[in-house]
């Protein structure tokens, strides 16, 4: 399927839709995404190409979607968006935004690929649309032009592990095992194991708790759904994860945990996943047990990893206080999440 520009644009383009086959067109957004990227956020290094196919092609967990490429005149990708449409929860919404070169923005590009986009969203029977940009860039700028309406912020967060001593570490998880007494601590290498898929779907669940948009359906977890939808960077060998998990000695429940990825082509960085404890075990200092026991062991499995980055809402308060005694630094940008009805996008 294909698409004229509307009457009054100075150039011609035609949007598409890609085929997973079409490795040039692949090519050629992921150029779009690493000029974006370069223009846009000034603090952390790009995706890497192998991740973003894989983005593209799959979603995040394995969310149903569609990518559509703007081409000009000459066959060059000037921008594109892959719309997600979430198929278990959030089934009146889609996800997305249009990412255009940065030399080719301020030409409609953008606002006719979202017109674009809010007919597909509509063709899937959806009536929201849900976006994030970094804050102070022009995708800010285009999300407040279109009406679109903030929902959540976000903070960036990075720990600079040259600034937090061993000693520190060692003083800080003494402290939280004191109160973690009747807990141990498990660690594996890679996607969750299968003995663990059970109970790390209540953690999943867990999660539910910390700040999310205003029309955000909570995700409902069960050790399927982990099987099936988590660990797909991993298994494909595009990153490298380490988890931590506290155990319930009395029950054996997952009471909490944390998972740090790793990118192979930007190995300095390290990544923040999903941190939760969960609610009849909150209290026992297990968010900070299990983010120190991380750093013990990625000083081992992970030496050359010079930074920690993490975002938080700026409602999550106790994330924010354990990850101020771990060091954390607010680093701008953060990021802004917005909302707009799907009917509003012209």
């Amino acid at each position: 399927m294909a698409i004229s520009p509307p009457l009054g644009l100075a150039w011609k383009m035609r949007i598409e839709q890609w085929d997973p086959a079409d490795e040039k067109t692949v090519r050629g957004c992921y150029d779009v995404m690493l000029a974006a990227h370069k223009a846009d956020e000034p603090v952390e290094p790009p995706m890497s190409y192998g991740l973003f196919s894989l983005r593209l092609r799959q979603g995040f967990e394995m969310t149903p979607g569609e990518t559509w490429a703007a081409f000009d005149e000459d066959g060059t990708v000037a921008g594109y968006y892959r719309i997600g449409l979430p198929d278990l929860e959030n089934l009146d919404k889609a996800y997305g935004g249009p990412t255009v070169d940065p030399a080719k923005r301020r030409r409609g590009i953008g606002r006719e690929l979202l017109r674009h986009e809010g007919t597909r969203a509509r063709a899937h029977a959806r009536t929201l649309f849900s976006g994030h940009a970094t804050a102070g860039t022009g995708g800010d700028a285009f999300a407040q032009a279109v009406g679109a309406r903030l929902d959540l912020e976000e903070v960036r967060r990075i720990q600079y592990l040259r600034e937090i001593t061993p000693e520190t570490i060692a003083s800080l998880r003494a402290t939280a095992e004191k109160a973690a007494a009747g807990y141990s601590l498990v660690s594996w290498e890679g996607p969750i194991p299968d003995e663990y898929c059970a109970p790390m779907a209540e953690v999943f669940n867990a999660f539910n708790d910390a700040p999310h948009g205003e029309n955000e359906e909570p995700e409902i977890w069960d050790a399927q759904r982990i099987r099936e939808r988590t660990g797909i960077s991993l298994r494909a060998g595009l990153l490298r994860g380490h988890s931590v998990a506290a155990i319930a000695d009395a029950t054996g429940e997952i009471a909490g945990f944390s998972e740090v990825i790793v990118n192979p082509e930007h190995p300095q960085w390290g990544y923040q996943q999903l941190t939760a404890v969960i609610r009849p075990h909150r209290g026992h200092r297990l968010g900070l047990l299990v983010k120190t026991a991380m750093l013990d062991l990625l000083a081992t499995a992970e030496p050359q990893i010079e930074q920690i980055v993490t975002g938080n809402a700026a409602a999550n308060e106790h994330m924010i206080a354990v990850n101020e005694q771990l060091g954390y630094h607010v680093v701008d940008p953060g990021w802004r999440y917005y909302e707009i009805p799907v009917a509003d996008i012209r």
